[in-house]
């Protein structure tokens, strides 16, 4: 990720991907898919407190499942950059063995449309913390819809109340988890100067309101 000087850097508005750029991508999505699965074990474990005290409190933990769309944007910020690896992060899951199954898959899928529809409509020149809390929360809106309404969204049976708790808890989950992390994980990785090679080198400097 270094060997590019800031006048070899395409400028912000380049929307073609480079090599670096999907090398990087994918790292990104194979890190993710470890996170995937990780946080897959982990939701074994709050479930039931949850489901206890009041089953839709579990949306507030699907923020893990959305890193990989928001951080990767916020790195890359190209086109298709939150689509690309979350979709890839939730194949990365599956191939080591996901408890959710080929539906993971439509998760991923959903879940990183949410965010990058999100940087469209900034038209992908706003990568700032307001940003990445729309666009975590963008990612959890539509993991919250997706589970709550497919055929296949483990909460179906939840009641009109229910359903709407529990997506609104996955939209703020995503917004602080995804959003708010990943916005903070940028910004340490620029200090160091791993991502001279990308538009988001000098995102430790960056305001987080514009």
């Amino acid at each position: 990720m270094t060997g590019i000087s800031a006048k070899q850097t395409p400028n912000k508005a380049g929307s073609s991907w480079r090599v670096v750029d999907i090398v990087v991508a994918a790292l990104i999505a194979i890190a993710g898919g470890v996170i995937f699965w990780a946080w897959s074990q982990g939701a074994n474990l709050i479930s039931a407190p949850a489901n206890a005290v009041y089953p839709p409190l579990t949306g507030l933990y699907a923020g893990g499942w959305m890193i990989p769309a928001v951080l990767g944007m916020l790195i890359i910020r190209k086109p298709g950059a939150a689509l690309f690896c979350e979709t890839v992060a939730a194949t990365g899951e599956l191939i080591m063995g996901s408890q959710y199954g080929t539906t993971v898959l439509i998760s991923g899928l959903v879940q990183g449309l949410g965010a990058e529809l999100v940087f469209a409509a900034y038209r992908y020149k706003k990568f700032n913390l307001s940003a990445a809390l729309l666009a975590g929360a963008g990612a959890g809106l539509f993991c919250g819809l997706n589970d709550s309404f497919a055929p296949w969204g483990w909460n179906i049976a939840y009641g009109a109340g229910d359903k709407l708790a529990y997506i609104i808890f996955c939209a703020i989950s995503g917004a602080i988890i995804a959003g708010a992390l990943s916005w903070i994980a940028t910004r340490g990785l620029a200090k160091t100067g791993v991502l001279s090679s990308f538009a988001s080198r000098k995102a430790d400097t960056e305001p987080a309101f514009s």
